[in-house]
């Protein structure tokens, strides 16, 4: 039993050192996802050259957007070596070497991008499915960006293809090369709309409409994003401000404190002395009020025989206990009063 518990507790710990180690190497959840969606499509992509092979259309879209993953990919690997806790480790142990060499321009390397799409299934998996979507939730902003982001390349690419693949054998179509396909999209995603290129058949203008709509999300949302980017870091430096100016006093704060937490054994402690000091008072009160018992300096008997000056202190001093006492009641109602809120 022993055993099993210690190696529960050992399984625990190396899970939790997993987790702390690819948060470590995580960059960004969103941002990771983009990364392995764009290794899944440029792999695909291979896949796509030797399947239209003899197309020299589309040979050339799936040439210009390989162009732009190397790219992407080669920002990463330097965003990925410049921010690492250690750039040795990730250039040897983490496969770095694999990253850069999948972002050369050259078809021979193109294949390497798989240690990268590895890398992030490894990440997401260490973190688990339910950390990652609650991430996702909380980081709407990155979120939505990286998505729209996915979908301006997914549209630029396919949009291409299924336009060229629509008009360019189409009567007195103006999109018949992979240049035309390819500024017509872009010049479409940017909402620019010179109207050099337009398309002529429907199924030509249906594709035209999807592409401009996901076009006014993305630069929507790009614009929103770069105003949280820019207004973010003033905003948290007023609220921070702020909090400092309203914030009270430390013993405040520990009044408001005390007076939030539930009731600790000190207070119930308090809550007894009063109770048995009011309990004493009323006890002295009922001895003092019973039958026969000296009430005024008169009757209280003195040593020797009656001085009238001795008789004047006795009762100066009585007047002055009696003030006292009622000083203490009156403290006492006071702190019962406060222990009853």
């Amino acid at each position: 039993m022993a055993r099993s518990l210690s190696e529960i507790r050992e399984r625990s710990r190396a899970r939790a050192q997993a987790r702390a180690a690819a948060r470590a190497e995580l960059k960004n959840t969103a941002y990771e996802i983009f990364i392995g969606a764009l290794s899944i499509l440029s792999i695909v992509n291979l896949l796509l050259v030797y399947l239209v092979a003899g197309d020299s259309a589309l040979e050339l879209v799936l040439s210009v957007m390989n162009a732009l993953f190397s790219a992407i990919f080669l920002g990463d690997f330097l965003y990925r070596i410049f921010t690492a806790p250690s750039a040795m480790q990730y250039f040897f142990r983490g496969f770095g070497w694999a990253d850069l060499l999948a972002s050369l321009p050259f078809p021979q390397f193109k294949i390497l991008r798989l240690f990268r799409l590895l890398r992030v299934f490894r990440l997401l998996r260490e973190l688990g499915p339910r950390t990652v979507w609650t991430t996702l939730i909380h980081d709407r902003a990155n979120s939505a960006l990286m998505t729209l982001l996915l979908m301006g390349i997914l549209v630029l690419q396919f949009g291409s293809i299924s336009i060229l693949y629509v008009e360019e054998d189409a009567e007195g179509a103006n999109i018949t090369s992979a240049s035309d396909a390819l500024w017509y999209t872009v010049v479409t995603i940017s909402t620019v709309g010179y109207g050099d290129q337009y398309p002529v058949t429907n199924a030509g203008r249906l594709i035209g409409t999807l592409i401009i709509v996901v076009g006014v999300g993305i630069f929507g949302t790009f614009t929103g994003y770069l105003a949280n980017l820019f207004l973010g870091p003033r905003k948290a430096a007023d609220d921070a401000e702020t909090d400092a100016d309203t914030s009270a006093p430390a013993d405040d704060a520990d009044a408001a404190a005390d007076e939030a937490a539930p009731p600790s054994i000190a207070d119930h402690a308090a809550k007894g002395v009063a109770a048995g000091a009011v309990a004493g008072a009323v006890k002295a009160g009922a001895e003092a009020s019973a039958p026969g018992a000296p009430i005024f300096a008169e009757d209280v008997p003195l040593s020797g025989h009656p001085d009238p000056a001795s008789r004047d202190d006795d009762a100066e001093r009585l007047r002055t206990l009696l003030a006292q006492q009622e000083e203490t009641m009156a403290e006492i109602r006071k702190l019962l009063t406060s222990t009853a809120l």
